[in-house]
């Protein structure tokens, strides 16, 4: 098997293996650590539709993580998606919405939400590879979220020997129920931050403590350095690949599609590594048509895609899908990179255009290069509409980051002259449980239950959907708040190293 090695989007400095590249997280320049190259599944289709989600993730991360043994990988897999998940197929698909529509439901591991599905594993991956590489300090895991991660990734690391956590978040724009499952988080070894600001200040606040090498060097003097668990480190993307290959999988299991048949995916799209993950099965040989990138009314990267213009110009709106109000979308960098021809001196240039000016333009080439995405939106009137057109349907309840990516299929369709049960199979990444955004949802299906409160909304919903409350949201409930820690945006690096003692 040949290795993979990493380097970033930014210089052509020395290639790093994948547990060097997982233990930083992010590249010393700023850039963002891609693989040297894509590699190709080496287990044909019919194969991979026999395995288990296990036994799939390590088909698939083999490949990308080549200085992991095979015994250290596998135990990080069998690790990560055991009984925390509330189903043993990890990732189901459901039939819903119209014939030929699959939700794959990425949201059963202890957070009810995708981030689960990469950030389960995550832990394993980065204290095996300090190991691997002797590393002495402590980890210190810092990262931004916009609601989602954070959680996923507290409950990962929380009480995990030789590791510290520190997560950032957005005081006023984030669900009551993610705030509630953060703030409540136990752990010695874990900080919960609110700052006052969007989600973009949080994640532009931690790239700039990952770059302060004076910062970096005192850490390093007492003992510590830093890591993240944002979808900006490899770790976090690698993970993601896995579920669109068992979903396709399944699907050819079940019968309902041929071997080779190509499928559509649909992405609710914030950050944009949900979504890369997905062009990266692409092009490790998955039979993927379209990869549909779905936004909400911060649709900047729908403006991307149908101008080659990225403006994070524009007014910043809080949405019913927090977990995808993002301007600044870290992750396109590397979708950049490659349709750049790997030229890290051209993605640089126009990274310095959106550090500096807001806004980068990319060639007609380039563009010419993005013929595997295309790009729709829903608005918060869609949105609602989609929860309850469901609902209605099918009896089927979905969050309304998913709702955005089922509109934003439905508004595909239309375009393109189809409707589902025509050409191919849709495959539809459902990233949270509704349960998760209860008040969004029940309003969207009846406005007569706006006066519950949001566990009374939870209840009401499991009656509604026969789903039962997950033990997720059971567990938060009475549970006490252990952080209530906030600050302004220029203070982040001061609440750093007041937790650390530097």
């Amino acid at each position: 098997m040949e290795e993979v090695l990493y380097h970033s989007t930014r210089s052509k400095g020395a290639a790093v293996r994948a547990s060097e590249a997982i233990l930083k997280g992010l590249a010393g320049d700023g850039g963002l650590f891609v693989p040297d190259h894509i590699p190709a599944l080496d287990k044909s289709l019919s194969e991979l539709a026999d395995m288990t989600y296990r036994q799939t993730a390590y088909e698939v991360m083999k490949l990308y993580l080549t200085d992991f043994t095979e015994e250290e990988l596998k135990s990080c897999i069998e690790r990560a998606y055991d009984s925390k998940f509330d189903t043993e197929e990890i990732a189901p698909l459901r039939e819903a919405g119209a014939p030929g529509s699959y939700y794959l439901e990425l949201f059963h591991g202890a957070t009810i939400a995708f981030k689960d599905m990469a950030l389960s594993i995550l832990p394993h991956l980065m204290i095996t590879a300090a190991k691997k590489n002797q590393v002495k300090n402590e980890i210190v895991i810092l990262t931004a979220t916009s609601g989602d991660t954070g959680k996923a990734a507290l409950a990962g690391f929380a009480g995990v020997e030789g590791t510290r956590i520190i997560v950032f978040y957005p005081k006023n724009g984030v669900s009551p129920i993610q705030e509630k499952q953060m703030v409540t988080q136990k752990g010695d070894n874990t900080l919960v931050v609110g700052i006052h600001g969007n989600f973009d200040d949080a994640q532009t606040g931690v790239k700039k403590l990952f770059s302060d090498k004076e910062l970096a060097a005192e850490m390093d003097r007492k003992g510590f350095q830093f890591s993240s668990a944002n979808s900006i480190n490899i770790g976090r993307l690698v993970p993601q690949i896995c579920y669109y290959v068992y979903a396709y999988a399944r699907l050819l299991k079940r019968g309902a599609i041929e071997e080779g048949e190509q499928i559509d995916v649909v992405v609710p799209t914030g950050n944009f590594g949900n979504i890369l993950a997905a062009y990266y099965a692409k092009h490790m040989g998955l039979p993927i048509h379209k990869l549909i990138c779905a936004s909400n009314e911060n649709k900047v990267l729908y403006d991307f895609f149908r101008t080659g213009t990225y403006d994070r110009n524009r007014e910043f709106v809080l949405t019913s899908s927090p977990s995808m109000d993002i301007l600044i979308s870290s992750n396109l960098e590397r979708l950049i990179y490659h349709i750049a021809g790997n030229d890290p001196e051209k993605n640089r240039e126009l990274m310095n255009g959106l550090s500096r000016d807001g806004v980068y333009e990319i060639t007609a080439e380039m563009k010419g290069a993005l013929k595997d995405f295309c790009g729709y939106y829903a608005d918060e009137a869609e949105t609602a509409e989609e929860i309850k057109r469901l609902y209605e349907r099918d009896g089927y309840v979905i969050d309304p980051h998913t709702a955005v990516a089922s509109r934003a299929l439905q508004k595909y369709l239309q375009e393109n002259g189809g409707a589902s049960g025509e050409g191919p199979r849709t495959v539809i990444a459902s990233t949270a449980s509704p349960f998760k955004f209860t008040r969004s949802v029940m309003n969207a299906i009846d406005k007569k239950y706006d006066s519950m409160g949001d566990f009374e909304l939870a209840d009401e919903l499991s009656r509604i959907s026969g789903v039962k409350v997950p033990k997720a949201l059971d567990e938060i409930r009475t549970a006490p708040v252990v952080h209530d820690k906030q600050c302004d945006t220029d203070r982040m690096e001061d609440v750093v190293r007041d937790f650390l003692k530097l």
